[in-house]
């Protein structure tokens, strides 16, 4: 049985430094991805509140419909 352990440097036989790599910079693309969905989807909900209760959470309408959403019909 062997055991093999792998670091940073150890793999493609050369340091790379903070250079990510394509599966690293394709990981942090798609998880940007998901919190800009995320928050188009929050923002569709906050928008169907009406203003009194928006700003009772602290939320401007003009500054969510900047920002965009996502209203779904499921």
């Amino acid at each position: 049985m062997a055991i093999a352990t792998f670091t940073s440097t150890s793999i493609g036989g050369s340091s790379r430094g903070n250079s990510k790599g394509f599966v690293g910079k394709a990981f942090a693309s798609l998880v940007s991805a998901r919190e800009r969905q995320a928050r188009r989807y929050v923002n569709g909900y906050l928008l169907s509140l009406d203003d009194a209760t928006l700003a009772g959470y602290g939320y401007d309408r003009a500054e969510l419909e900047r920002q965009g959403s996502a209203v779904s019909a499921f």
